[in-house]
């Protein structure tokens, strides 16, 4: 039974009767799903492979330990390797070999090739290696279509649009490949009757046009064609992965080829991994950053999601692609949800979370990638080339400041200076900003409390009251508001962002001055900031509650004050002194909660008012910047200190 019947297998892929050609865009998840259900579909005999007979016992090991990946490297036979006769000279002068380039087999999930072996070998069907062995292997790729397309369109109307953009090789080694691979499918036809070729979408063409010529072939013309031999090869080696360099190995970012594995042990559906895996990589991503900031995350809603994704389609759109890469997905968490959010996305998209990849060998037994390089485990550098090459990576710079290590944190510590603290300017500035919004909101209530409604005469006042007006709307008159000046100055603000606060997290409790007219006198408890070092001579404190005069005034500090001694809790302190030390009647007090009757009981101590901000009525992302306070071991540290302090 040949292909010729086959509803699958249209005839535009087909050679002779017995051969189907997949073509496909290598490191591919959407590939490799459609090599899957064409396996699936369709009955085969033999699957054809282009990689060399040497890497099939290494490669089927490694395909055998999936989803645990890993790499097969081929090494090329130097000149130090060959025989050489013994040449006097050389005992003056030492010869200068160039090292040649490593080939090397990705085993990964979504690689097209592997997942066509590992399904063969689930269905116990025969593989074929049929490719050239090359000592020094030259590749052939260049820039395709975004493989997502497939999932819209067939592979043949796919295979058909690209062809006329498909060069010939150039290299004399791809040419000889294709002949060596269309002959190899001669052989291969002789004894089975339904085979698949899974092969790059750049090399298909020229393998069906070899096979053609070697078809035409009489017997005496193929007896004496020229066909390639294979050359002497070095053994391939198998190798683990340090799974913080799987970025280099996958085709695909490593936690989407996570999802491609998940779906296929849980038996999910994984058509839409590509585009839905993005979703799902910024919620991991928005569980990894709350985890680390706690309080000090900004709230990252759906809405900012929305934007974040939108955002990433639009930029996607913009470099001609269907699906984003990792520096476009990146680049909108930074513009969207910053620095911090970023970061995280980046680690997540790199995290392989399935396979066993902490196994008992240790960490110099495994390969380290980079970017086409590769520290084996006795710490030879060798340089690398893609035997399964997929489209030509462009290497993008993206400004993002990163996470200091522990030892960095250890080193900062033990450096500061306690006698030599100051403040981060930028954050004094938007600070006093917010108090001066807060002292504004306060006199806008109290005016409020003063307002009252009367009859319109001439002038609509401070506007009409539409309440009082259909209240007496049997009288047929008109109510305006009239809203008097406010009386009384507000030179002192209280803010109580976390209450009732826990004295055993907020264990920093100072006082500081204004070092100019604009400033207050600030008087606050915070964490404390040498336990989060995010720089040299830079510390991270986040706010509990802290008190504001304005103008700026010397006072004792008051968590040494004595007289404020009677006061139990951190908020009952600032109130307290806020209380002692404002020149006015009014205090504004910025809380979640309207302040109780203990703390009117203790401004009415001092014969104060509290008038109530809401905290809600400013914004979560705000209030979460604001509350985040930098300290410097010194003005010196005010030329650098923008490098490191990260915005979240």
């Amino acid at each position: 039974m040949t292909l010729e019947n086959s509803e699958l297998v249209p005839e535009l892929l087909r050679i002779g009767k017995s051969i189907a050609i997949l073509p496909v865009i290598h490191g591919s998840g959407q590939f490799s799903l459609t090599v899957r259900r064409w396996l699936l579909e369709e009955q085969f005999d033999c699957i054809a492979v282009p990689l060399p007979p040497s890497f099939a016992d290494p490669v089927e090991a490694a395909v055998l330990e999936l989803p645990k990946p890993s790499i097969v490297i081929q090494k090329p036979i130097t000149a130090f390797d060959q025989p050489r006769p013994w040449n006097p000279s050389n005992d003056a002068e030492e010869e200068e070999f160039e090292l040649g380039t490593a080939s090397y087999v990705p085993i990964d999930p979504c690689q097209s090739v592997i997942m066509a072996i590992r399904a063969a070998m689930g269905e116990r069907i025969p593989r074929a290696y049929i490719d050239l062995e090359t000592n020094d292997f030259k590749p052939y790729a260049t820039a395709m279509p975004d493989p997502y397309a497939v999932r819209q369109v067939s592979p043949e109307k796919f295979a058909a649009a690209v062809l006329p953009t498909i060069t010939r090789p150039a290299e004399e080694q791809t040419q000889q490949r294709m002949i060596h691979m269309a002959r190899r499918l001669c052989e291969l036809e002789q004894r089975h009757e339904r085979i698949l070729l899974v092969t790059s979408v750049l090399h298909w063409p020229w393998i069906r046009e070899a096979y053609t010529k070697i078809q035409a072939l009489s017997d005496v013309e193929f007896a004496g064609f020229p066909f390639p031999e294979h050359e002497e090869t070095d053994d391939p080696v198998r190798f683990n992965v340090d799974k913080r360099t799987l970025m280099f190995l996958f085709g695909e970012l490593p936690f989407i080829t996570h999802l491609h594995e998940r779906a296929r042990s849980e038996l999910e559906n994984d058509d839409n991994v590509q585009i839905d895996g993005v979703k799902e990589l910024l919620l991991a991503a928005r569980d990894s950053y709350k985890t680390e900031l706690g309080k000090r995350s900004r709230r990252v809603t759906p809405l900012l999601l929305s934007k974040c994704l939108q955002y990433t389609r639009n930029l996607s759109l913009i470099h001609r692609r269907m699906t984003p890469d990792l520096i476009t997905i990146v680049t909108a968490a930074q513009q969207i949800l910053g620095d911090a959010f970023a970061l995280h996305v980046a680690e997540q998209a790199s995290e392989y979370l399935h396979g066993d990849l902490t196994d008992a060998e240790e960490p110099d037994a495994k390969v380290t990638l980079g970017i086409d390089q590769a520290r084996l485990p006795d710490g030879e550098v060798v340089s690398l080339v893609n035997r399964l090459p997929g489209p030509p990576i462009s290497w993008t710079t993206l400004q993002l400041q990163r996470r200091p290590n522990e030892q960095e944190k250890n080193d900062w510590q033990y450096r500061w200076n306690p006698h030599s603290q100051c403040s981060y300017p930028p954050e004094d500035d938007q600070i006093e900003n917010f108090r001066t919004r807060v002292f504004d909101r306060a006199k806008a209530i109290m005016g409020n409390d003063l307002a009252r409604t009367e009859k319109f005469t001439t002038s609509v006042k401070d506007g009409i009251d539409i309440r009082d007006t259909l209240r007496h709307w049997y009288e047929k008159q008109i109510y305006v508001k009239v809203i008097p000046p406010s009386r009384g100055t507000l030179d002192t603000c209280v803010m109580l962002f976390d209450s009732p606060a826990d004295p055993r997290e907020y264990s920093w409790r100072t006082t500081w001055f204004a070092e100019h007219k604009d400033e207050s006198t600030l008087a606050f408890f915070a964490t404390d900031f040498q336990k989060e070092m995010v720089g040299p001579g830079i510390g991270m404190s986040v706010y509990g509650g802290a008190m504001f005069l304005y103008p700026p005034v010397s006072i004792r500090d008051i968590w040494m004050d004595r007289r404020l001694d009677f006061t139990e809790t951190l908020e009952e302190r600032l109130i307290a002194a806020a209380c002692m030390h404002s020149r006015g009647r009014q205090i504004a007090v910025l809380s979640s909660l309207a302040p109780g009757t203990g703390f009117r009981r203790l401004a009415r101590r001092y014969k104060k008012q509290l008038i109530h901000v809401p905290l809600n009525s400013f914004s979560d992302e705000q209030v979460g910047q604001l509350r985040t306070v930098h300290v410097l071991n010194g003005s010196e540290v005010r030329s650098y200190a923008e490098s490191f302090i990260r915005k979240v």
